[in-house]
């Protein structure tokens, strides 16, 4: 699997999601079998680089290549700049964002919104490739199957698909949902099937791949080079390896150790709270516990105490003492689930 001349370890990726990938995150993702992580989207307005925030995205220290960082905006020579700045910084890989549905993003036509203006989209990619290409950095293209689902302005991802491989860009991820779905429904894949027949570049499926059979079920009904993963890894970081063990042999990983999933939580907190500080830290890393904990025993009620704790250290020894209770119980980690198909896979197996 190769994006333009660098070459990846596998073809399983982490799904920019804002306010989630951030490098402790992407690393973790790295260590548990992921091939490939994609940053939160970076602004393309310059007024914002030196921001904490942004500083806080753009933070790639430590990071295994390649770096990889998404931007977004809707001013081609702005979405420019920041393609120069990030390269200076050291991203190997530049992703452009057409897929965000955060209204935010919408409502100042940026993410998915661009998808309504197709010259505008054409424009952004030529700049942005114009930018990368002299520097050998390849660029990549993260969009939705439309803004909607009928329409003229509906489900064009092959048409802008088509038109970035032909302004040069090295790869296309298609998310299998509109923007006017947001998260809801069922992702389909016809649509990245259809992206994937015409291009010559690696085409990349993502939407609704949460368990290795999905995964299997999708790349073999859109012949994809690589699947793309989020929600489902929130709380789950192993999913890549056991995506990864079960397309090599057929068989899913047991469940990790309870004492496993501590340590990588452990050393994940850890390395959260060096990025963002104490204040920051302790309340943002808060998510993160809720998604490792919500199908454990005691997780909701463990959910809510976490709401209570102000401190990093405080919240690293409950964190701690949760698990080595759940350890001494010998409580079992819940087995990968064998999610039913979604109805076009059902249809690919008749």
């Amino acid at each position: 699997m190769h994006i333009g001349p660098i070459e990846l370890s596998n073809r399983l990726f982490v799904a920019p999601m804002a306010g989630v990938t951030d490098r402790p995150f992407r690393m973790l993702c790295r260590r548990l079998g992921a091939g490939y992580a994609v940053s939160e989207m970076v602004t393309s307005q310059r007024a914002l680089w030196t921001s904490l925030k942004t500083s806080r995205r753009a933070d790639h220290s430590g990071e295994p290549g390649p770096i990889a960082v998404q931007i977004a905006g809707v001013d081609p020579a702005e979405m420019a700049d920041a393609a120069r700045y990030n390269i200076d910084r050291g991203a190997q890989i530049i992703d452009i964002n057409m897929g965000c549905p955060a209204k935010k993003v919408c409502n100042v036509y940026a993410g998915s919104a661009l998808m309504q203006n197709e010259p505008l989209a054409l424009r952004i990619v030529e700049a942005v490739v114009a930018a990368a290409a002299p520097l050998g950095v390849p660029v990549t293209l993260k969009m939705r199957t439309g803004w909607c689902s009928s329409g003229p302005k509906g489900r064009n991802a092959l048409t802008l698909a088509r038109a970035a491989e032909s302004a040069g860009v090295a790869m296309v991820t298609v998310h299998g949902r509109t923007r006017e779905q947001g998260y809801g429904g069922h992702a389909e894949h016809d649509t990245v099937a259809a992206v994937k027949s015409v291009l010559r570049i690696p085409v990349v499926a993502n939407g609704d791949i949460d368990s290795p059979e999905r995964a299997l079920a999708v790349l073999r009904h859109t012949g994809a080079d690589a699947v793309m993963i989020g929600r489902a890894a929130q709380g789950r970081p192993w999913i890549f390896r056991e995506i990864a063990h079960f397309l090599e042999t057929g068989l899913h990983l047991p469940a990790p150790p309870v004492r496993d999933v501590q340590a990588w939580l452990i050393e994940h907190l850890q390395d959260h709270y060096a990025l963002y500080g104490e204040y920051i830290g302790v309340r943002s890393a808060r998510k993160h516990i809720g998604w490792a904990v919500r199908t454990l025993p005691g997780g909701e009620a463990f959910r809510g105490m976490m709401n209570t704790l102000d401190d990093c250290n405080a919240q690293l020894r409950a964190v701690q003492s949760y698990f080595e209770e759940l350890g001494s119980r010998h409580v079992l980690l819940p087995q990968c689930a064998a999610h039913p198909p979604l109805p076009q896979e059902e249809a690919i197996a008749a």
